[in-house]
């Protein structure tokens, strides 16, 4: 990977501080960083987009818009992105197509996660893409902000997946 002269739990530490303000305004606590040449050069968390759309705002799209806005001439090829979530389907389809290649999450997702997406099987936009992904960065501080969120929401997915899974973990 490109961002390693930090080490990867350097970034994911950052990533974690997003996703902790996240949690500070009662949003899911996922953050999200995107790493150039050992650099932060965009980041972002969860943000309820005001009930219009709340499952578009996810932390890598947040990210995305930002280096897309602030940020100018970059080779997404030559990036890493650090999530404290694996990344769902719509934003592991929302980097690919965008040409990033290296990302590093910290907690499974269960329910959505979709790292593990068998890109040779897809249509030829996916087909020969070839990703390098690494989970499991940091879990355990990312797992405890998902325990205290499930916690201090009971009714939020409740009964879903992702909560049992979490509440159950160590």
């Amino acid at each position: 990977m490109k961002a390693r002269a930090h080490g990867h739990e350097y970034f994911m530490d950052i990533a974690l501080d997003e996703a902790v303000a996240a949690l500070a305004r009662g949003e899911f606590p996922v953050g999200c960083v995107i790493v150039c040449k050992n650099k932060v050069v965009a980041s972002g968390g969860r943000r309820d987009s005001g009930g219009n759309a709340p499952e578009l705002e996810h932390a890598e799209i947040v990210a995305l818009r930002r280096l897309l806005r602030e940020t100018s001439g970059f080779d997404p090829s030559d990036m890493t992105v650090y999530s404290t979530m694996e990344p769902c389907l719509m934003c592991l389809g929302t980097l690919i197509v965008n040409g990033f290649r290296q990302i590093v999450y910290a907690y499974e997702d269960v329910m959505g996660g979709a790292s593990d997406l068998p890109l040779s099987d897809l249509r030829p936009l996916y087909k020969n893409i070839r990703l390098e992904i690494t989970g499991g960065v940091r879990r355990q501080q990312s797992l405890a902000l998902f325990q205290r969120f499930f916690a201090a929401r009971p009714a939020y997915l409740r009964d879903s997946l992702l909560a049992r899974y979490t509440i159950a973990q160590q």
